[in-house]
Order: structure tokens, then C-alpha cells, then sequence
């Protein structure tokens, strides 16, 4: 996900109450640099990278939709391999997924064949 750029958004309303833990990379520069060392969208590097299911939730206020589908796209245009990176948005799921036991169990078993698909196992 993009993390510098969602914590230097003040207008999300999780961002400024992150503040106090995580750091403000508006006015701290150490905070910010610190950020950016981890930000999974600031250190995409033109190299192999392992296949991989990228997920989010249209309804999810932590991490909106389009940080997921932009790593994606960054990922996509860096990468140097061939390897599988598919993006799935959910259209009606939140932060932790879709709700519901069932709808839950769907969900963790995209990801286990997805796993599986990827190491021969399907």
C-alpha cells in the first residue's frame, strides 16, 4: 500500500489519529523517511518478484481501494519477471474482508488456490 502518501493525507479520517504513533511525515522528517523505508508502494525495484494475489475492499476506510490496484500497477510496470500478480478488489468487503462465516471461508480459499496454483499443488 501507499503509506506515505495516506499519512501525509490529513483529510482521511484515520490519518491524523495515526499520528501520534507512526510519526507525521508532514512536519517530521525523520518520520517521514522512516515511512518511506517501509512503504510497500515507495520500494518497488525493477526485479523478480514472486507471484502474487494483491487484495483490497471497496468499503475498506484503512486502506482505500486504490492503494492496492496502484501497487498493483506499479508492481506490474517494474517488475522484471513473468510471474502471476493478480488484484482483486471486493466489492463488498471491508478492512478484514467480506463478513460472514461462508463469505469469509470463500475468501481464505481464493487465497489458498491461489497458493496452491502457484507452488503445483493444483
Amino acid at each position: 500500500v501507499d503509506v506515505l502518501n495516506t499519512m501525509q493525507d490529513e483529510s482521511l479520517p484515520l490519518t491524523p489519529g495515526e499520528w501520534p504513533e507512526w510519526g507525521n511525515p508532514i512536519t517530521d522528517p525523520a518520520a517521514f523517511d522512516l515511512i518511506r523505508s517501509y512503504s510497500p508502494y515507495d520500494n518497488v525495484e525493477a526485479k523478480a518478484y514472486p507471484p502474487m494475489l494483491i487484495t483490497g475492499g471497496l468499503n475498506d476506510p484503512r486502506v482505500t481501494y486504490w492503494e492496492p490496484a496502484k501497487w498493483a500497477a506499479r508492481l506490474r510496470a517494474t517488475k522484471t519477471d513473468d510471474n502471476l500478480l493478480l488484484l482483486k478488489i471486493n466489492m463488498g468487503a471491508g478492512h478484514g474482508g467480506k463478513s460472514g462465516r461462508y463469505d469469509s471461508l470463500r475468501e481464505d480459499a481464493e487465497a489458498y488456490a491461489f497458493v496452491l496454483t502457484q507452488v503445483g499443488g493444483a
